[in-house]
C-alpha cells in the first residue's frame, strides 16, 4: 500500500500540478495582476451575487394563453371538417368569452361533427382540457376546463423558460440563473450584466413569427380607421410596427392559410447582396420549406405580409416561387436589430408575452466587499487549521499543510476549467473545506498512533492506519457526496454554487488528504527508515 513506483509519482504530480496552473489566472485576477495574453486563461466566473449583473422578473399573461387555446382549437375544428367526406360546413363561429362556438349548417351532420371533435377535446387523456355541449340542436359549444387551462399554462411557462436560456445563451453570459416562480412568473439573474437594456430588448419580444397573404381587394397600406372600417370575414387588419416607415397604417391580411415561424431551424443576420442593407436570412426545416414553396408557387405577383409580434415588419411581392426553404426579411434594420431579431427567431418565439414587472442591476461594490471578508475568512481559517496540525501531529502535520494548500489550489483550478461560477455560499463552501479537509488526515494520524500503541512497527503502523481510516473518510463523503449532488439537482443560483464547491472541494480533499499525504509519507520512510515517530 505504500509502494509508489515512478510513473504513479509522475501521474500524481501531473495531475496536481495542471489543476492548480488552472488557477492561476484566478489567483492573478483577484490580485489585479495582468495574466499572459499568450497562456490559457481558465478562469472561475463570479455570480450574481460577486460580480453584480442584472436580475429582471418576468410574468406571462395567464389569459392569453387560453385565448390562444381557443384560436388553435378552432383551426383544429375547421381543418377536421375541411377534411371530412363529405365536408362539415359551419357557420357563425365565435371565440369570445374563452369558448369556441359555432352552428353545424345542416343538422345531418350533428353526430359526424360531434365525432371529428371528440378526439380533439380529449388531448393527452391525463386530464379533461375541454367540455362540449350542444345547443339548440346544432350549436356546438367547446369550454375549457380548469385543469385544461392550468396545464397549457405550465407547459406554456416551461418552453418559455427554454426559450428565455437560449436567448441569453446567446448573447455569450456565463452561468445565468432562470428559474420558475410561481405559476406564471420567470427570474432572470445575469452576472457580470451591469446594462440590463440589451436584455430587456430581448426579452421582451415575443418573436412570433408569420407570414400571411394581403387580402388581393386591398394591395396597399391604408390608415387604421380605414382598414379597420373595410375588414371583412376571414380577415384582420395587421398595423405597421415602429421604425418600418409605415407607421400609422395598416394591411388586411388573409386570417388563415399562412405560415408560421415555429419551422425555422436557422436565422441569422446578414447583408443584402444588392441593396447592402442589413436583413434577417432565414432557414425553414423540410416541412416548412414545403409550404413556403407552395404558397410563393401559388400567389406569384401578389404581396405577403412578413409579420413579427403582431405588427407588419415589410410586405414585399412574391416575385417568383421560392424553393429550398430559404428566405430573406428586410425592414429597415440595422446591424444590432438584426442580430438582435436574428437571436430571438433562432431560439424560437416565446409561447407567451412576457412583461417586466422587476428589474433591478445589483453593483459590483457589496460583492467585492464579500469577496475581500471571504477571503479574509479563508485566510484566518486556513492558518489557525495550519497551526492546529503542526502543533498536534509534527511532521505529518506539515504534510497536512501541504495538501490543504494544494487542495485549495486544485480545487480552484478545476473550477477554472469547468468554467462553473463562484457565489457567495460558494466562499461559505470553501471555508467548510477548508475546515473539513483535514478531517481526513486527523483520521489517518490518530489511527497511525493507536497502531503503535498497539506495538505494531513503524511501516505496519502507518500502513495500517491508511488502510483503516481510508474506509471512514470514504464512507463519510460518499455520504457528503450524496446530499452535494441532491443541492446541485435541486436547488438553483447561489445553492448550487455552493452545491459545486462542495462536490468539487470533497475530491480534491480526498485526493490530496489520503492520496498525495500517503506518497510524500512513503517517500520520507524509505529515505529515514525511522525506528520511531513522534505524532
Amino acid at each position: 500500500m505504500l509502494e509508489f513506483p515512478t510513473w504513479r509519482k509522475v501521474w500524481l504530480w501531473g495531475i496536481t500540478l495542471v489543476a492548480v496552473a488552472a488557477s492561476l489566472p484566478t489567483i492573478f485576477n483577484a490580485a489585479n495582476i495582468r495574466w499572459p495574453a499568450q497562456l490559457p486563461d481558465p478562469m472561475v466566473n463570479l455570480g450574481l451575487d460577486l460580480a453584480g449583473g442584472s436580475h429582471i422578473l418576468l410574468e406571462a399573461d395567464a389569459q392569453q394563453v387560453q385565448t390562444q387555446r381557443v384560436q388553435n382549437m378552432e383551426d383544429a375544428v375547421q381543418a377536421a371538417f375541411r377534411s371530412a367526406e363529405p365536408r362539415i360546413r359551419i357557420g357563425d363561429v365565435s371565440t369570445r368569452g374563452g369558448r369556441l362556438t359555432f352552428m353545424v349548417n345542416s343538422a345531418a351532420d350533428v353526430d359526424r361533427a360531434r365525432e371529428e371533435i371528440l378526439p380533439l377535446i380529449n388531448g393527452s387523456g391525463l386530464v379533461r382540457e375541454w367540455n362540449l355541449e350542444v345547443v339548440d340542436e346544432t350549436r356546438f359549444v367547446l369550454t375549457q376546463t380548469q385543469a385544461g387551462a392550468d396545464a397549457a399554462l405550465n407547459s406554456a411557462m416551461d418552453a418559455a423558460t427554454d426559450v428565455v436560456r437560449k436567448r441569453i445563451d446567446a448573447l455569450g453570459t456565463r452561468e445565468p440563473t432562470i428559474i420558475r416562480q410561481g405559476d406564471n412568473r420567470i427570474v432572470v439573474q445575469v452576472p457580470g450584466l451591469d446594462d440590463p437594456e440589451q436584455l430587456k430588448e430581448l426579452l421582451g419580444k415575443t418573436a412570433k413569427l408569420e407570414f400571411k397573404l394581403v387580402d388581393p381587394e386591398f394591395q396597399q397600406a391604408l390608415p387604421d380607421e380605414t382598414a379597420h372600417e373595410i375588414t371583412k370575414v376571414g380577415t384582420q387588419v395587421v398595423p405597421y410596427a415602429e421604425g418600418s416607415g409605415q407607421e400609422g397604417s395598416s394591411m388586411v391580411v388573409r386570417r388563415l392559410g399562412g405560415i408560421q415561424g415555429d419551422s425555422l431551424i436557422e436565422a441569422t443576420a446578414g447583408k443584402d447582396q444588392q441593396s447592402n442593407e442589413d436583413v434577417v436570412n432565414i432557414k425553414f426545416d423540410a416541412q416548412g420549406g414545403a409550404r413556403f414553396a407552395k404558397l410563393s408557387s401559388e400567389n406569384v405577383g401578389r404581396r405577403f405580409a412578413i409579420i413579427l409580434d403582431g405588427a407588419i415588419i415589410s410586405a414585399p411581392n412574391f416575385n417568383e416561387p421560392i424553393y429550398g426553404g430559404q428566405a430573406q426579411i428586410s425592414g429597415n434594420f440595422t446591424f444590432d436589430s438584426a442580430a438582435a431579431l436574428a437571436i430571438q427567431l433562432q431560439s424560437g418565439a416565446l409561447p407567451v408575452d412576457l412583461k417586466i414587472v422587476e428589474e433591478r442591476t445589483v453593483g459590483p461594490d457589496l460583492g467585492a466587499d464579500s469577496i475581500k471578508k471571504g477571503l479574509i475568512a479563508i485566510m484566518v481559517g486556513l492558518f489557525a487549521v495550519i497551526a492546529l496540525m503542526v502543533a498536534t501531529y509534527g511532521r505529518f502535520g506539515l504534510y497536512s499543510t501541504y495538501a490543504l494548500i494544494l487542495n485549495i489550489g486544485m480545487l480552484l483550478g478545476i473550477m477554472a476549467i469547468g468554467n462553473t461560477t463562484l457565489t457567495l455560499p460558494g466562499i461559505a463552501g470553501f471555508v467548510i473545506t477548508i475546515g473539513a479537509a483535514v478531517d481526513a488526515n486527523v483520521l489517518i494520524n490518530e489511527r497511525i498512533a493507536e497502531e503503535r500503541k498497539r506495538g505494531r512497527r513503524v511501516v505496519a503502523a502507518v500502513e495500517n492506519g491508511y488502510k483503516e481510516a481510508s474506509r471512514a473518510i470514504y464512507d463519510a463523503n460518499i455520504t457528503n457526496f450524496i446530499a452535494g449532488v441532491l443541492l446541485f439537482l435541486f436547488g438553483s443560483g447561489p445553492v448550487r454554487g455552493f452545491a459545486v464547491v462542495l462536490i468539487v472541494g470533497l475530491f480534491t480533499s480526498v485526493f490530496t488528504a489520503v492520496t498525495l499525504t500517503r506518497m510524500w509519507v512513503a517517500g520520507w520512510l524509505r529515505r529515514a527508515r525511522p525506528t520511531e515517530l513522534v505524532i
